[in-house]
């Protein structure tokens, strides 16, 4: 007889709100297997049948000029997902808040997390400075804010859960906001601010008992920067590290495996620290939450990664539900324009006393928010107006990042994942004179305004006025439609039809995550560096990521394969790579449209044209650029 929690889990996954708890069956495999078939599992089917007819008429493009035009997609794709057109708001929201994106004509498809505020939040002049004929006009400035900054604290993460530390009113509003938004109740966690998504993971390594629950199993089928560093940290503290594998070709989690690892002989000794996303922010694949309950029933505990879930994915049950021990999620500032942020740490009350003080744990990654100077950066050379004379304001390099303070060399700057970002130099000059001069004329001072500024988490709002379903709907559509479409692409000429293409992981699939994960192939089917179509597609105004594939298992039938990918990567073991194979990623969100998408596939279908690379190149060269090796 089935629990209470699993009956109510079947009836929330359904309309696939929520990763899938359980297996789904093909309308035809339902029917000969005796299973019986339900709304849902029609929906799923009919959903996938159309998506592979969503490019009518044609199924197989070998030229990128036979491409349909854009007009001519948009009109299939609409029929295909006529639920599409509601989410129509978000289309407004993107024009109204986010206009950067369609005036650069700049598709951003490689952010992952949660994003703050909005690009118009940028423009705006300062909230409460009443602008007069005295003031300098703040628009003419092209003011972008930071928002906030981040205050590094020297403290101990058991003390910062015991007894907390004095928090502002600006941190205080971030915190419960987020914690609103992620549908994480105060009452049973305590939420703590880290630099990055590293900070957060090597916390927890460095103050979590290897000795006594000695393995750390994770559920990774991608490098992380994150988890190596906590992989690195608890095998000092000896830790016994193990690793989930996952199955070629659709890198779904191999059960059998994962099962053997987390099943304890023994019911009174605790395993270890269980670590686990719901789904890869590389290839989409998404796993069941009962392998958390698999988890508990065998006295784990559990970390729950969910940075890379999408927004208002926490609206699902699934927490509420299985309550992890941890949680890890990230937020980035401005979306296409500044991906630093930070990290929120939650720790589950109850669990809180599981952490202990250890030789090896030190007080490095725990922040707090500042509120920002107001303006932080200036994107062209402004002009200090003073009667009828106008000034120009001299060079000034600012760091237009989320931490440290003002920086007069160049460098990097990390961003909530732990990636690096560039810092960008800018003109400003004489910034106290402007910040008085836009505050001469109110009545409260520059400095009681900036302590008591609430921020105004305005891509949050958006977020939650969408709702999760439609979201889902929006990003469900085009990642699905994106992958048919990337693997309509076939080279001409070719007697055994080599695909341009070739996806990893879920395909066309109504419970795939919003994520892709693939490689482009030349004519005879030699794989073209994901790093050099990064590069191309960057040049393009496009943004993908490069990510690793790791801990695949391959079966005997498939041993052909295995030789191939151990061409080009060092295996440890004869029946699994642990190096890994590098792919391109692709992440959609609710601010992404079907413009962007197709804009992906028009680049991606150059490829088919053997000259491209070359062509490229010479193109480069020509404008004196630098030179694309190939």
């Amino acid at each position: 007889m089935q629990s209470s929690w699993i009956r109510e889990a079947s009836k929330a996954c359904c309309l696939g709100c929520c990763p899938n708890c359980f297996p789904v069956f093909p309308k035809s495999q339902a029917a000969t297997s005796g299973i019986p078939s339900t709304a849902a599992v029609t929906l799923r089917y009919e959903f996938e049948v159309s998506t592979v007819s969503s490019l009518y008429p044609h199924f197989k493009f070998t030229n990128h000029e036979s491409l349909p035009s854009f007009e001519e997609s948009l009109s299939y794709f609409n029929k295909v997902y006529p639920q599409y057109s509601q989410t129509d708001e978000a289309d407004k929201i993107r024009a109204l808040e986010y206009h950067h994106l369609s005036i650069s004509n700049y598709v951003c498809l490689d952010y992952v997390g949660h994003c703050l505020f909005s690009y118009s939040q940028l423009e705006n002049q300062c909230p409460g400075s009443p602008v007069t004929s005295s003031s300098p006009p703040l628009h003419s400035l092209t003011l972008e804010s930071v928002f906030f900054n981040i205050s590094h604290m020297s403290v101990n993460l058991n003390s910062q859960l015991k007894y907390g530390s004095e928090e502002s009113e600006f941190q205080c509003h971030i915190r419960k906001r987020i914690m609103a938004f992620m549908n994480i109740s105060e009452t049973d966690y305590n939420m703590v601010f880290t630099a990055n998504h590293s900070a957060a993971f090597k916390l927890i390594a460095e103050f979590y008992p290897f000795l006594s629950s000695r393995n750390l199993l994770t559920v990774y089928d991608h490098q992380s920067e994150a988890v190596e560093v906590m992989i690195e940290s608890s095998k000092k503290r000896g830790a016994n590290v193990m690793s989930a594998s996952f199955s070629w070709p659709n890198l779904q989690i191999y059960t059998e495996n994962l099962r053997k690892k987390m099943v304890s002989k023994s019911k009174r000794k605790k395993k270890g620290l269980f670590v686990f996303p719901l789904q890869s922010r590389v290839t989409g694949s998404r796993y069941s939450y009962l392998w958390m309950s698999l988890a508990r029933e065998n006295r784990w505990h559990v970390l729950l990664d969910a940075s890379a879930l999408g927004a208002k994915d926490m609206d699902t049950l699934g927490l509420s539900l299985f309550n992890p021990d941890f949680l890890i999620c990230s937020f980035f500032k401005v979306f296409g324009e500044n991906p630093s942020g930070f990290c929120c740490l939650f720790v589950k009350k109850s669990s809180a006393l599981v952490l202990k003080d250890s030789a090896t744990s030190t007080n490095v990654g725990i922040v707090n928010l500042v509120p920002a100077p107001w303006p932080t950066r200036v994107l062209e050379k402004p002009a200090i107006i003073s009667g009828s004379k106008t000034e120009p304001v001299d060079e000034f390099p600012v760091q237009a990042s989320f931490s440290g303070p003002l920086s007069e060399t160049g460098g990097e700057v990390h961003n909530p994942e732990g990636t690096k970002a560039k810092k960008k130099t800018v003109s400003f000059s004489e910034i106290e004179e402007v910040i008085d001069a836009s505050f001469e004329s109110g009545s409260t001072s520059t400095t009681h305004h900036i302590k008591n500024r609430k921020p105004e988490c305005r891509s949050l709002d958006h977020a939650d006025s969408l709702g999760m379903m439609k979201i889902k709907i929006r990003t469900r559509n085009l990642i699905n439609w994106l992958v048919n479409a990337l693997m309509s692409l076939q080279h001409p000429h070719s007697e055994t039809g080599v695909s341009a293409v070739r996806i990893y992981g879920p395909k066309v699939d109504f419970d795939r995550g919003p994520a892709v994960a693939f490689n482009v192939f030349d004519w005879k089917g030699e794989k073209i560096d994901p790093a050099l179509v990064q590069k191309l597609a960057d040049r393009n105004n496009i943004s993908l990521s490069v990510g690793i594939l790791q801990h695949i298992w391959f079966s005997d039938k498939h041993e052909e394969e295995k030789v191939k990918a151990s061409e080009t990567v060092q295996s440890k073991k004869s029946d699994e790579l642990d190096r890994g194979v590098s792919v391109v990623t692709a992440a959609v969100g609710f601010l992404t449209n079907f413009g962007d998408v197709y804009k992906v596939w028009t680049f991606v279908s150059r490829f088919l044209d053997a000259d491209f690379l070359e062509k490229e190149t010479r193109r480069y060269k020509a404008i004196n650029q630098e030179t694309v090796e190939i």
